[in-house]
């Protein structure tokens, strides 16, 4: 637990596996207010964000992002306090060196639900852009690209050996969009 003066130092926190051995993420932080620090497979930095559950945002960021989410180091508080949090964020992104990708150009992938329609094949494109398919063809063919990349997360999640289900919101599927069901 920090305090105001008592920011501890990233390399001085464990790594903690994002999945452990029996396919589970860290439960010790369901509720709990945070800073964490997400590794990729080899340990190098890739995310730091802060949050009022730290448990539901390492699951946001595993479906976002699963081939950068292997490894993470937290650090709790006990009162919400934004700017304890984000001193600790800046301390850490500090100690690393250098802005970590996640926070950086690729923070959208991060921080944003999956955009679909930004994967979509050119086969599924071409039938888009049809010229004889009304909205509601186009429609289920953008919900029917969230369908494929949504399996495409599962089964990767799976691979990883995750046993936690996962569960994405139906209704932005129609959008194009993928983030998982609260």
């Amino acid at each position: 637990m920090t305090t105001e003066t008592n920011i501890p130092k990233l390399t001085s926190l464990e790594f903690i596996p994002y999945i452990n051995d029996s396919g589970e993420l860290p439960e010790q932080y369901q509720g709990k207010i945070g800073v964490y620090a997400i590794f990729d497979r080899d340990k190098n930095l890739q995310f730091v964000g802060y949050s009022r559950d730290v448990f539901l945002s390492l699951r946001q960021h595993l479906v976002r992002q699963p081939e950068y989410c292997y490894w993470v180091k937290v650090e709790t508080i006990k009162r919400p306090s934004r700017k304890i949090l984000e001193e600790i964020e800046q301390a850490w992104i500090g100690d690393n060196g250098s802005v970590p990708v996640g926070n950086g150009e690729n923070k959208e992938k991060w921080v944003s639900p999956i955009d679909a329609k930004a994967l979509i094949t050119p086969e599924e494109q071409a039938n888009y852009d049809s010229p004889v398919i009304d909205e509601m063809a186009k429609m289920k063919i953008i919900k029917n690209v969230a369908r494929r990349v949504e399996a495409e997360i599962l089964k990767q999640l799976e691979a990883r050996g995750l046993q936690m289900q996962v569960r994405f919101n139906p209704k932005l599927k129609e959008e194009g969009l993928l983030d998982l069901k609260s």
